[in-house]
């Protein structure tokens, strides 16, 4: 199946009065936060956009802003170096450790079991009571996930943040943990509470629902050429090969197991690039991940 560019345009567009009001009260912010919440519901229900390419750009997204709050200077690029190009027995480090985290808290359906395998250091119990720490509305029972875990634990950032979204995504009804919070929050945020942090948390949440809109439709477009240029592609195990670009963010040619030996991998690789279906992420000539 193809898709053209009407296809992308019936994507449903952020409402403007979302994304160019101005106000200030906790009730307005509320209700720009609700609408934005709902529009995103929209997208992520849509067969077109890769949900689970969409999660893991988001999870980069939201380790690179954990990373920026803690004051190391790791981005994107260090980001994806320190996961995608591990060896058996290396470590990643602390920034790579906050990009494993998100990456984990996204891939399996949300629970309470798929938070703990994205936070092995805290407690099964704890994450069940820091997630469900008060009632409401989905963004107040995120606020209120965030301030228990700052309450228990002052300085733990990249937990509150992904149990945060964690009792957001469970208070919508949403199969997946979707990191919505950590980019839109800023280090003075972190440290309100009550109605000052609900605040915060809706004005994030806005923010951070039109950015995700826009990188859906983004992806939905990139995926779309990656599976019209597939049927060119006859490389034995190229389906395989293929279905690990749609599914993540960044894929080092030694991933593609499929296609049998690691030259094979790069000859696909830079034949994708040359069809315009991915990019090459690192701009270095050896050690290369490449993305859609």
């Amino acid at each position: 199946m193809t898709y053209g560019r009407d296809d992308f345009e019936s994507l449903p567009r952020m409402p403007s009065w979302v994304t160019s009001a101005r106000v200030e009260t906790l009730e307005d912010v509320a209700f720009l936060s609700g609408a934005a919440l709902i529009h995103l519901h929209l997208v992520l229900g849509r067969a077109e956009v890769p949900q689970s390419l969409l999660r893991d750009r988001l999870a980069l997204r939201a380790a690179q802003a954990c990373v920026t709050l803690s004051g190391r200077p790791e981005r994107a690029g260090e980001l994806r170096d320190a996961v995608h190009l591990l060896r058996p027995g290396d470590l990643p480090g602390p920034a790579g450790e906050t990009y494993l985290a998100w990456r984990r808290a996204v891939d399996r359906p949300v629970s309470i079991k798929a938070l703990g395998r994205a936070l092995p250091a805290v407690e099964p119990g704890q994450i069940a009571t820091w997630v469900d720490a008060g009632k409401g509305a989905p963004v107040t029972r995120a606020a209120l996930a965030l301030e228990a875990v700052f309450t228990g634990a002052p300085r733990a950032d990249v937990p509150a943040l992904i149990l945060a979204d964690g009792a957001l995504a469970q208070a919508l009804g949403w199969d997946h943990l979707v990191p919505l919070l950590a980019p839109g929050l800023k280090r003075a945020d972190l440290r309100k509470r009550g109605d000052d942090l609900r605040l915060a948390c809706h004005r994030a949440i806005v923010a951070a629902a039109v950015e995700a809109t826009r990188e859906a439709a983004d992806l939905a477009r990139r995926a779309a050429r990656l599976k019209e240029v597939g049927p060119k592609l006859r490389a034995k195990g190229a389906d395989e090969a293929l279905g690990l670009f749609l599914g993540q963010d960044a894929v080092a040619p030694a991933m593609l197991t499929s296609l049998r030996s690691d030259r094979a991998a790069r000859r696909f690789c830079d034949r994708l690039v040359e069809l315009g279906a991915v990019r090459e992420l690192t701009g270095r000539a050896t050690f290369r991940l490449y993305g859609v």
